[in-house]
């Protein structure tokens, strides 16, 4: 399913680098600007550096004059106002809409979903609004509503990206391979020689240290690397166990 942010008649080029940003951490890329303020906008200082490296969004973003020409192959438009307009859409809450729009757009995914966001000094007029589908409404505090555009952006970008599955956490680096049974009964021979070196287990009473020490090994799960971190400081014990002597 395609997605669109579109922004009408933006006037402060940060918001379009933040918006562009918003959108680059949430899996987004089409970005389309209705008559800003700035016909150079996407070039600007204050956009790239807010953009913050989501310059790949900024160099495919478009530009164009009307709305018309931002909405083509879009199937379900939603507008982001915060006042319900009479003969407007329905407005909703952006996570029980999103649910119920990404299940509904599942069986068709060429379909194409876009989100409306108005100027940021006279918000949307009511014309842009009355051509959308429905209109979201981000809960808020009722004495304090108003939200950034970017962070707007932000917020809506989640909800989606979160109605649409999120994404698969995955490990910043490789796992590590675990180290087998073999490897961590050498490391207990190794522990046992060391610890004998420094005095701290007694050969003739060793009682139940190294069992115990097993099952300590085990429960950690150690990896290989981890076998040879350990191993490294019973070389140093028994070094030190040496050079008492």
């Amino acid at each position: 399913m395609h997605t669109r942010f579109i922004l009408l008649n933006t006037s402060h080029a940060g918001n379009v680098g933040a918006s562009a940003r918003a959108m680059k951490v949430m899996g987004f890329t089409d970005l389309v600007l209705v008559a800003p303020r700035w016909d150079n906008v996407l070039r600007r200082e204050e956009t790239i550096q807010r953009a913050s490296g989501a310059l790949d969004v900024l160099h495919n973003a478009r530009i164009v004059a009307t709305l018309d020409e931002a909405l083509e192959g879009i199937s379900h438009l939603c507008a982001t106002a915060m006042t319900p307009r009479d003969f407007g859409p329905p407005t909703l809450e952006p996570r029980s809409h999103f649910a119920a729009l990404a299940a509904s757009q599942a069986h068709n995914p060429q379909q194409g979903v876009a989100f409306l966001f108005g100027s940021e000094r006279f918000g949307m007029r009511n014309e842009d609004v009355y051509r959308c589908h429905t209109c979201l409404r981000i809960p808020s505090d009722p004495q304090f509503g108003s939200l950034n555009l970017g962070a707007a952006v932000q917020v809506l970008a989640y909800e989606w990206r979160m109605a649409l599955g999120g994404f698969t956490l995955q490990e910043a680096m490789p796992a590590s391979e675990l180290a087998d049974a073999a490897q961590v009964g050498g490391l207990l021979s190794h522990w046992q020689q060391a610890l004998t070196a420094i005095g701290f287990l007694d050969p003739e009473s060793p009682k139940k240290l190294m069992p115990r020490l097993n099952q300590l090994f085990n429960r950690a799960q150690l990896t290989q690397e981890e076998i040879h971190i350990l191993r490294g400081v019973a070389k140093a014990m028994a070094q030190a166990g040496s050079d008492k002597r």
